[in-house]
């Protein structure tokens, strides 16, 4: 375990001094405080409005910019070591391929982490210090169901960079693919099910529907963050799902086997791959 550490901590100062884990904070600290202050600016409010609009809009906002921004920082974690010519030298070292691989992505899984605490958290804090509707008792349940799922929805799209980037031999085609990826995962899908609506007109078992919805993590994500607000008012496939009752423990499930899969594919395909 020393060596996954060791391997870990090193990506992590990574990217600290890659100015990563800056970027990424002031992304979601401006993108969360923004939408957390402006988001009913359209109806005619300024400032923070109630927690459950704050929390299903930010759900939104992220499930767009997390899978993204994981992707970007992890689809070249083994390519472009290979790239670089520094990927034969660390397999010289007394360190097995899955150590290896691992510690790679716990590092940089534990940027998005802190960046994740630290960016979405700062909204809390603003919420919290200048809401005159929300006390902190109210906010420490929604908001850490809502950090953690985040951190969850990172990894997994970290993960997925990592099979990526195990599987081809330049980083440019990696980038291709993870753009790729991420337009297949946040768009393509959501949109071939509610073309599935529009083709059979509504006429989808609705039992079954919902279920569809956990081939997706990015769906999965906005399900955990919709079960603490039934009553909020949503649209589209959400407003289905919102119907059927699934557990908050079920669906975390559900993101940590997302999690598994590409982390168990990612290091199958990298035992694999020659040097």
């Amino acid at each position: 375990m020393s060596a996954i550490f060791t391997v870990a901590n090193k990506e992590f100062h990574d990217g600290l001094r890659n100015r990563w884990v800056l970027s990424i904070c002031i992304i979601f600290s401006v993108l969360a405080i923004g939408l957390a202050y402006f988001g009913a600016a359209a109806a005619g409010k300024v400032g923070f409005t109630s927690l459950s609009s704050t929390i299903v809009s930010l759900a939104s906002l992220a499930v767009f910019i997390i899978p993204l921004i994981a992707l970007m920082l992890a689809y070249d974690g083994i390519v472009g070591e290979d790239e670089n010519g520094t990927l034969l030298l660390l397999m010289t070292y007394p360190l097995s391929r899955w150590q290896l691989l691992l510690g790679k992505m716990m590092g940089q899984g534990a940027v998005m982490a802190f960046s994740t605490l630290v960016g979405f958290g700062s909204s809390a804090l603003m919420m919290g210090a200048f809401s005159d509707t929300t006390s902190w008792s109210e906010l420490f349940g929604p908001y850490a169901v809502f950090i953690f799922s985040a951190m969850l929805l990172g990894w997994i799209f970290i993960a997925i960079a990592y099979v990526i980037s195990a599987s081809v031999s330049e980083k440019s085609k990696a980038a291709g693919i993870a753009l790729i990826v991420w337009f297949l995962f946040v768009l393509v899908f959501d949109l071939g099910l509610l073309g599935m609506l529009v083709g059979t007109q509504g006429n989808v078992d609705e039992t079954l529907f919902p279920y569809l919805l956990l081939l997706n993590p990015t769906d999965i994500f906005r399900l955990v963050n919709i079960t603490y607000f039934a009553d909020q008012n949503l649209t589209g496939l959400m407003a289905i799902a919102q119907q059927t009752q699934f557990s908050t423990v079920s669906l975390f499930g559900g993101l940590l086997v997302w999690l598994a899969l590409p982390v168990t594919l990612a290091m199958a395909i990298f035992n694999r791959r020659g040097l």
